[in-house]
Formats: C-alpha cells, structure tokens, sequence
C-alpha cells in the first residue's frame, strides 16, 4: 500500500515536472542538500554539492539550459515575453482576412491593323494645265478668238455690222500686235506669246469680222495663247487631225511627226527623239571604247 502511494507520489512530482525525470532528480536532490543531506556528513557536503552540480549540469544539456520543477523561485528563469504584436493577436484573435478578389485581367486590345506601307505610285502622266482648247486647237475669249496650225495663228476680232477695213487700227510687228477701230480704245495691244513673221502675216474684213493670219517663225511648237497677258490653253490637249499631215510636204510632214512624237514622250516623262538619239550614240561610243570610263558621263 505504501509503495502504491509513494509510485502516485512519484508520478505527481513528475508530471509538476513536466514529465522530466531529469529535472525530478535535480529537483530531489537540492531538496533533499537544502533539508539536511542525503550522504550524511551534513548539508551541504560536497558529495552532495558534486553530485547536484552534475545533475544540473546534465538537466541543462538536456533541456538547453531551462529549468523546471522543483528549483527554488530565484533560480527559476523568466518567463520568456511573448511580442506585443503576437500578445494581442492571442488576446483579440486572429483577425478576419479579407478575401481580395484578384483585379480581371485587362482584356487584350484590340489588334491595330498594321498600316500598309504606302507604296509608290507610278508616275503619272502629265496632262498639263490650262483651259480646255476648242476646235481648232485655239480658244474664243469672246472679245477675240483664235485658232493654230504648226505653221499659223488666225485671229478672229468681231466688228459691228458694216465695219470697213479703212475703219480698222491694225498693227503688226514681230512681237507685238495691237487690233481695234480708229478712235477708239484698242480691243488687242500686247506683246505677242511668240514671234511672227511680219513679211508673211495679213489681215482683212470681211463686213463682220477682222481676220489676221500670223505665220510663226517657229512652226514646231503649239502656241498657248496670242499675247502674253491671255489665259492659256492646254496645248497638251491639241491634237491636230491626222488628215492634214497628208496635205504636207514630205520634210514639212517628218517635222510634225517628230515634234508629235516628242510631246508623247515628254507627257509620259521618256526621252524625245534628240535625248534618245544622244543616247545611242553615246552608248555605240561606250561599246566601240571599253578601255575608258564612263561612269560620270552625263548627257547634255
């Protein structure tokens, strides 16, 4: 019965010591030194201070240096302060975290369609600028009007009814024209677009109407107006029937050609038929030397 009793004893003192036989010993031990000896020899002696020395010692290893149960109140350790932060949430309770519902992704944009580059266009065919030519390939003004050949230009000034040529203030030079009835202000009087041939132009009234023919002294090129203060046409636009090349002289016809041939290539930007032929000679020039350089040659 009283072993029974001694092993709850024993089994109380251990569980006060947490269950540490080690700091049972210990705890045994330094009451036992602290209440007269257990070797005899007194409190205190120095079997029993080794032998609880050591003890402690060993409760030390094993318990990294904390002690527990039966150790007197000013060898016992602090209790170690838990961090304000941790205390209060013990104290208060783990706060409630709010579900953050994570931001939708930003839908994707839009895909930019790729701007084409823009490719170069085709150089367009200059169609020039000016009015529109009337038949004739000339252009009514109303206070006159004119029509042209290569070779000519006709001009037409309106005159009241029964105007005789005595009536008339004609004048022609070779650049410049005046036209209207004596006494009164002149209906033409500028310069001319190009020179005429004074000897070769004439003029007469037909009861209506004046009429002056000037022969150009260039007969390759279309005149754009009469005189230099007119609005000009589209001499771009001139094409002369193809019928009249037969009433040419053969050298009078191969003229016109040519200079048809070289405003259709000016239109189109190629070379006209003197740029072209300065090109073949050069190159027959290049292939009869192929000892020189013709890099930088350049074609006047």
């Amino acid at each position: 019965m009283a072993a029974r009793e001694g092993e709850a004893e024993l089994r109380a003192a251990l569980a006060a010591c947490g269950g540490d036989w080690v700091a049972l010993v210990a705890g045994a031990l330094d009451l036992g030194r602290r209440e007269g000896g257990l070797f005899g020899g007194g409190a205190g002696s120095g079997h029993e201070k080794r032998l609880v020395e050591l003890v402690r010692t060993n409760a030390k290893k094993a318990r990294g240096g904390v002690k527990k149960g039966f150790f007197s109140a000013a060898e016992k350790p602090a209790p170690t302060e838990k961090p304000a932060l941790e205390a209060g949430i013990e104290e208060i309770g783990a706060p409630e975290v709010e579900e953050i519902t994570p931001p939708a992704e930003a839908a994707d944009p839009p895909p930019v369609a790729a701007t084409a580059t823009p490719q170069p266009e085709e150089d367009a065919v200059d169609e020039g600028s000016g009015l529109a030519p009337t038949a004739g390939n000339g252009y009514d003004y109303g206070a006159y009007s004119f029509i042209q050949s290569l070779a000519e230009v006709t001009v037409t000034v309106p005159l009241p009814a029964g105007t005789r040529a005595k009536m008339c203030d004609v004048e022609i030079k070779r650049n410049h024209l005046r036209v209207g009835l004596k006494g009164e202000p002149p209906i033409l009087d500028d310069t001319l677009h190009e020179a005429v041939k004074v000897e070769d132009c004439l003029w007469n009234v037909d009861g209506t109407s004046l009429e002056i023919v000037l022969q150009k002294v260039s007969g390759m090129a279309w005149w754009d107006r009469v005189v230099a203060g007119a609005e000009p046409i589209n001499t771009r636009k001139v094409e002369p029937e193809n019928s009249n090349l037969g009433d040419l002289d053969r050298e009078t016809r191969q003229t016109v050609e040519k200079m048809m041939f070289d405003q259709r290539q000016k239109a189109m930007g190629l070379p006209t038929s003197e740029e072209q032929q300065k090109q073949d000679m050069l190159s027959k020039f290049m292939a009869s030397h192929p000892e020189m350089d013709f890099s930088n040659a350049k074609i006047g």
